[in-house]
């Protein structure tokens, strides 16, 4: 069919993407004025297949930024689903007896979990938070807490201290300075629900190895938050255990009530990083110095509950003598543990406290620990509230017994140093005489 169209000239140009390859052709055909293409035109006409490229390889990158994204959903879902607790478990727990708390002496600073099974430190975990009324005054679902408990403790993992057992026992000493200490009155409902999930939170699927070790092996934790490692990926594992299906215990909370709890939530976490703690202390020492009880002001209640956080993952030291002793053994056992793996994937000589063949300098390094993190918090906290003063009597009491045992634990070091120097000295005398006796035979 004759169009009556006649092709006189034309202007071809290449649509490159990022790389300089030819994604397609942009074609001109007879300018509408008849006169030639000239210089101007094809400059203009580069430039107009320039931005061609750049659009067409936007739209891609897009189209892979959402395929990307949809795999993300579906792994985030695949995680949920596997990080969660079956609905089976959550129905089995909700029908177990819960014991009071005077039955459990749960209320009180020397309590310990030892010897407690893991359903009783469930139903113990279900009593702190009905004592403070928190399913009441929040509407939380009874079977949802339940299940949310149980999610939390599927993904704490079996290393030797950080685990489940450690996180219940920070938890029932925040109940306790909380109900027996009289803090919760310095608190609102909000802050008191948002102390006790984080405390139960605040080392979900911690691998047994500190900030420092995370970023010497340069992992992908270390990568994606340079500070506060552990602390932020905490922080993300409780969120997800919250956001998924069955667990979700802030369900019946209103916009601005959310929004305030995650963010109490993530201070509370991000403040059992010892970093953190060294950042803040002085300010909130120096507001008990001034002789502030109250703490109306946020910035004065952040301290407060960032401290409070402290006092209880650093407990142990706040326990009975022989709970204490027990608690740093296994403390001592994941650090030495983390030594090796310093030794094996970094061929580097770990520092003391991580080195097991200086295991002698454990009481000593207690008395350390003790006099620069634990004493000072429990004695500007009691000072805050007398009610605490278990605390820091524990603490100290603990702390004189390291001290002896940093005395006896030195001393018999040196005395084993001595006489491995001694036996090779007496080695070397036993094969002179030998020698001399030898030669001296006709």
């Amino acid at each position: 069919m004759d169009t009556g169209f006649h092709t006189k000239q034309m202007l071809c140009m290449p649509i490159k993407n990022g790389t300089g390859d030819i994604e397609g052709v942009s074609l001109l055909v007879n300018k509408l004025d008849g006169t030639p293409f000239n210089k101007n035109d094809e400059d203009l006409f580069e430039a107009f297949s320039i931005f061609c490229g750049m659009g067409i390889h936007n739209t891609q990158m897009y189209e892979q930024v959402c395929r990307a994204v949809a795999k993300q959903r579906v792994a985030l879902e695949t995680l949920s689903y596997h990080a969660t607790a079956p609905q089976e478990e959550a129905m089995r727990l909700k029908k177990l007896p819960v014991p009071s708390c005077a039955e459990l002496k749960l209320d009180t600073f020397a309590f310990s979990e030892i010897g407690m099974t893991e359903d009783e430190t469930l139903t113990a975990s279900l009593r702190m938070f009905l004592e403070l009324d928190l399913l009441n005054k929040f509407r939380i679902n009874y079977e949802n807490m339940c299940r949310w408990l149980l999610s939390v403790r599927k993904n704490y993992r079996n290393v030797t201290y950080h685990n489940w057992r450690h996180a219940f026992t920070v938890t029932q000493t925040m109940f306790s300075m909380l109900k027996t200490g009289g803090l919760a009155k310095k608190l609102s409902d909000l802050e008191v629900m948002a102390l006790m999930v984080g405390s139960l939170s605040h080392d979900l699927d911690h691998r047994g190895t500190t900030n420092n070790f995370q970023v010497m092996t340069e992992s992908p934790l270390a990568q994606l938050y340079s500070t506060s490692t552990m602390e932020h990926h905490h922080f993300d594992q409780c969120i997800m255990i919250i956001n998924s299906k069955g667990n979700e215990i802030f369900t019946n909370l209103s916009p601005e009530e959310y929004s305030a709890i995650i963010r109490f939530l993530e201070h509370a976490i991000l403040a059992t990083d010892l970093a953190i703690y060294f950042k803040s202390r002085g300010e909130f020492f120096k507001l008990v110095k001034e002789g502030q009880k109250e703490f109306k002001d946020e910035d004065q209640r952040d301290l407060l509950r960032g401290m409070m956080m402290t006092a209880c993952d650093v407990s142990a030291i706040a326990k009975p003598w022989e709970v204490q002793k027990k608690v740093a053994e296994l403390v001592m056992g994941e650090f030495f543990e983390q030594g090796d793996l310093e030794r094996q994937t970094l061929n580097r000589e770990p520092e003391d406290m991580m080195n097991r063949e200086k295991h002698y300098l454990l009481p000593k390094m207690q008395v350390g620990f003790t006099d620069a993190i634990c004493l000072p918090v429990y004695e500007s906290l009691v000072k805050t509230e007398p009610k605490l003063t278990p605390l820091l009597g524990m603490c100290r009491d603990n702390r004189e017994h390291w001290q002896e045992l940093s005395v006896v634990s030195l001393q018999k070091h040196e005395q084993e140093v001595k006489e491995k120097e001694k036996k090779p000295n007496e080695k070397d005398i036993d094969e002179t005489e030998a020698s001399t006796s030898s030669r001296g035979k006709p």
